[in-house]
Parts: structure tokens; sequence; C-alpha cells
């Protein structure tokens, strides 16, 4: 696949710590997140692979900014060739950059999970939607329940539907195939690759499936203890 060398998403030099308390009121920082650098080329699967623990969750919340607040961020990100500020985070979240979480707690447990998936576009993309829900083999009847009527892997699968469906220009997939069967794993694999190929989505792949890194991505980058410890061609 052939990319522009124009990268939408740039991470410089980017630190994050959290502020911790030890014993009585005194004060530290625990660096999870250390001199990291990389960029995404628009059209672009790139793969964030490593351990529980090496950073590769905390590097998708700063780059959406929803880090907590005891959280201490240094560096500079920019999107689009334009800095990555706090306020331009919170104003393309949801809509340029779109978030496949990890857990599927994120799902509104009072809402059911087509109007979910639909979200607040207008015109409405309902049929769309189901659409896309036909292609993970979600049953016609999962629009009208709520989160708790469904499994964990009918649940990851409208989670990814809905960021599949916010036409972002840069996709964060965290873990997006983790207790799928192997079917199902393909298909959303495909659905990636071919957003990428179509439309220049690019995509950051968040797994520590090396078998789905291989199949998916263009390049890897491999974390360790939150640093980068190499990126290359996914070969």
């Amino acid at each position: 696949m052939e990319h522009t060398q124009t990268p939408l998403l740039e991470v410089s030099d980017l630190s994050v710590s959290f502020r911790m308390y030890g014993s009585g009121l005194e004060q530290r920082q625990l660096p999870v997140i250390s001199s990291l650098s990389l960029r995404v080329l628009p059209g672009e699967i790139l793969a964030v692979a490593g351990s529980s623990g090496s950073g590769k969750s905390l590097l998708a919340s700063a780059i959406l900014g929803i880090l907590p607040g005891n959280a201490t961020v240094s560096g500079a990100l920019q999107f689009d060739g334009e800095p990555l500020t706090p306020e331009r985070q919170a104003r393309l979240r949801g809509t340029e950059i779109a978030l496949v979480p990890q857990s599927v707690a994120f799902l509104d447990p009072l809402m059911k999970v087509g109007a979910q998936a639909d979200g607040h576009r207008k015109p409405r993309p309902t049929e769309a939607r189901r659409a896309l829900f036909r292609q993970l083999g979600l049953p016609e009847q999962t629009e009208r329940l709520y989160p708790f009527q469904l499994s964990g892997g009918m649940a990851r699968r409208v989670l990814v539907s809905t960021a599949l469906l916010s036409e972002a220009r840069l996709i964060i997939a965290d873990e997006p195939t983790t207790a799928l069967d192997v079917s199902v794993q393909a298909q959303i694999i495909e659905l990636l690759k071919k957003l990428c190929e179509e439309t220049g989505t690019a995509v950051i792949l968040v797994t520590h499936d090396m078998g789905v890194i291989a199949e998916t991505a263009d390049r890897v980058a491999v974390m360790y203890a939150g640093r980068l410890a190499e990126i290359g061609p996914v070969e």
C-alpha cells in the first residue's frame, strides 16, 4: 500500500506520569510512558504491540485526551499538521478521531445499542449501521437490545461498528478482536483494511495478538515498560 508522506498524526517525545501519594501526604511521580515518538500516515494501519502494562492503552488515552486528572503529560501531539491541544482533542474526539475501547463498559447501560451506534449524526445512519451489523454477524434484533442483553463478543462488535460509522480520519482500536471467534476476527480485520484502502482512514491497532498484527498492519511499534523499543514494517 502506498501512503502520502505527510503524517496524519505525529507524536513527539511524549511522556506521561501519574501523581501518586506515598506514606502520609508524600507525593511522587510514577512514569508510565517515556520519550515516545511515532507517526501515523493516512491510509495506514499502525499496530502498537507489547505486553500488559507496557503503556499501549495509555498511549491511546493520551492521544484522545482522556487520561485521568492526576496525569502529567509532556511532549507534542499534532493532528493533520496542527497542534493537538486539549481543546482540539475534545472537539475532534468521536468525529475526526474515534475510539474502539477495550472495555464494553463504554456502552450506555440505559440506551438500546442501535441508537448508540447511530449516535448523534444527522441524518441518522440507520440503514448503513444495519448493514454493518449484518456484516459483523449481529442478528437483526440486536439493535433493540440493551447492553446487558448482549454477550461480550456481541458488545465488542457493536463498539467496532460505532467507530466505523463515525467516518473518523483516525480510529484507535484497543484490542478490537479480543474474545471473538476467528471468523468474526477476520471480518473486523477485513473491514478495517477496506476502510483504510478506500477512504484513507488511518488506524492505530492496539493489540498483543501477533497473528492479527501479521494479517492487518503495515507497520508495528513495539512498546516495553513505557518506551518504544522498536518500530518498522510488519514483515
